[in-house]
Formats: C-alpha cells, sequence, structure tokens
C-alpha cells in the first residue's frame, strides 16, 4: 500500500475518532441538569438543562443572556406571580415547566420561543386559559401542552386553534364530559383526559370516532 494510501488512511480514522469522542462529550454535557443557580453561571454557555424548582428566585435580565443553549428549564413551585419576560431569549428552549405558579398571564414575547416543543402548565391556581390562547397559538412550535390539575371544566372556543398541538394532558380537572370539539385539532394524535369528574362512556366515544388515541 502506497505511503499517501496510508497517510489519508490514518487521517480518517483519527478524524472519526475525534468526532465520535466530540459527539459522546456534548451527549454527555447535555444530559447534565443544573439545579444550582451558582453552578450554572460557572460555564452558562455548557448548560442544556437547568432546574430551579422550589427555589423562588429573581433573575435579572442579563442572567438569562448567558444560557445561550439551554434546551430544558424549570421554574416550578417557584412562587411566581409574573413569568420573567426574558425567558423569550432562550432561542434554543426546548422543554419549559412553569407548574405550580401564581400567575395568569404568559409573556406576549413567548411567540419569539421558536423551538418550545413542551410546556408544563399544571397546578396552576391562578392562570387564565382564554386569556393565554393567543400567545399559545403562536407559539408554531409548541408540540407538547400540559393542563393538568387546573380546575378546568370546560375548554374556550379558541382553543381549538391550537392545531400545532399533537399531544395534550387534561387529566386531573373538572371536566363531566369529553369535549367534542378536539376532533378540530388537526394534528392532535394523543389526549390524556383520565381522572376527571365523570366517566366517560368509552364505547361511544369510541363510535364517534377521534381519530387519536385517548388515555381516560
Amino acid at each position: 500500500m502506497k505511503t499517501k494510501t496510508i497517510i489519508l488512511i490514518f487521517i480518517f480514522n483519527f478524524l472519526t475518532t475525534l468526532i465520535f469522542a466530540q459527539n459522546q462529550t456534548d451527549s454527555l454535557q447535555k444530559s447534565i441538569e443544573y439545579k444550582s443557580i451558582d453552578e450554572a453561571l460557572k460555564n452558562p454557555e455548557n448548560v442544556y438543562r437547568l432546574n430551579l424548582s422550589n427555589q423562588n428566585l429573581n433573575l435579572p435580565k442579563e442572567v438569562w443572556l448567558k444560557f445561550t443553549n439551554l434546551e430544558f428549564l424549570s421554574l416550578k413551585d417557584d412562587h411566581l406571580k409574573e413569568i420573567p419576560e426574558e425567558i423569550s431569549l432562550l432561542k434554543n428552549l426546548k422543554t419549559l415547566d412553569l407548574s405550580g405558579n401564581d400567575f395568569k398571564t404568559l409573556p406576549k414575547s413567548f411567540t419569539n420561543l421558536v423551538n418550545l416543543q413542551e410546556l408544563f402548565l399544571n397546578d396552576e391556581k391562578n392562570f387564565v386559559l382564554d386569556k393565554n390562547l393567543m400567545v399559545l397559538k403562536n407559539i408554531s412550535s409548541l408540540k407538547i401542552l400540559h393542563l393538568e390539575n387546573d380546575s378546568i371544566s370546560e375548554l374556550p372556543n379558541s382553543f381549538y386553534k391550537l392545531n400545532q398541538i399533537e399531544v395534550l394532558y387534561l387529566n386531573n380537572n373538572n371536566f363531566k364530559q369529553l369535549p367534542v370539539d378536539l376532533k378540530e385539532l388537526k394534528n392532535l394524535k394523543y389526549l390524556d383526559i383520565h381522572d376527571n369528574k365523570s366517566k366517560f362512556d368509552i364505547q361511544e366515544l369510541q363510535r364517534q370516532g377521534f381519530g387519536f388515541k385517548i388515555n381516560f
């Protein structure tokens, strides 16, 4: 085998090994979940998962700007009366958990979260669903929506315009019957509506042909 060919094979194998090692390092880094803001701020550009649940933090705007690669954020049970508008600056955010807080509305700037796929709005005492639907509708990337244990008994008419939603959690609410108009959600693939006030007639609902899987 010619020397030139051997060198090329060596370079190829070296680069392949280097790329593989880098991918493993990136994958490991993305799996680390930071639960301390102080630890996360040591190397904020390397933080992909940030869990600040039950911490009652009030962070200044410039702090949020540091987390340029953040993909997962939890502010669950932080007693927030308002959601920081600066969260909308997290362009790579894919999952956001705002469950168990005290806010009424989402910031209008949330429509800038162009990569947000999953949003948790569970256990909200003051959240007003119909006042937030325009924001939710305009988060075009949103596929999974959690509205669990929110004391919801019916859905506002404008809810059925959330055509981007594929997975919807309405369990542990106050529905007495399954909202038939959910059929209008053209891309809905899965609905969880277990543990509501009334037991649904599953056979009758199956005959109606909703076109998506339902967990009763």
